[in-house]
């Protein structure tokens, strides 16, 4: 079980920092929750805190594995097939995995398909997604801000 002040990070939502605990009562169901506060965008996420494995949620990388990350991420084979349906699909499993390698790897192929081919609306707002995940994590484990952590990202991809 997190406390609050912990970093965590929601396969889908990124990560944040846990706020508070609280019980509420949703469905007929009384249950305990962890209120996450996003680093951007003043986002805040309820996670019941029963189902938070289940879910995938892990505590944030620390500062080496994030700065390993950043540098490997010009070298990620980000091979995407032309099939759109399969990659979406494909793309989405790499986002639940929770795996901020895996989530690279869907920004840096997204990035890549749009400048040679452009992207769909589900896939521009899928890799708007992905890099608002991956971002968010790294800005919590690298201390650094969202500007700065969004140039290097982009530095490497484009």
């Amino acid at each position: 079980m997190f406390r609050v002040g912990d970093m965590i990070a929601h396969p889908m939502h990124g990560a944040g920092v846990i706020d508070r605990i609280e019980e509420k009562r949703i469905n007929g169901r009384t249950r305990q929750y962890y209120v996450l506060k996003m680093p951007t965008g003043g986002m805040v996420v309820m996670i019941p805190t029963d189902s938070s494995e289940a879910i995938g949620v892990r505590p944030i990388v620390d500062s080496e594995a994030a700065e390993t990350l950043l540098n490997s991420i010009a070298d990620i084979e980000a091979d995407m097939t032309s099939n759109w349906n399969r990659r979406y699909r494909e793309n989405m499993q790499r986002l639940k995995s929770g795996n901020l390698m895996e989530v690279a790897k869907v920004v840096k192929g997204l990035m890549a398909r749009d400048v040679e081919k452009g992207l769909s609306t589900g896939e521009r707002k899928m890799l708007h997604s992905a890099k608002q995940i991956l971002i968010s994590e790294l800005v919590l484990s690298k201390k650094a801000s969202y500007e700065e952590v969004e140039t290097r990202i982009n530095s490497v991809l484009v």
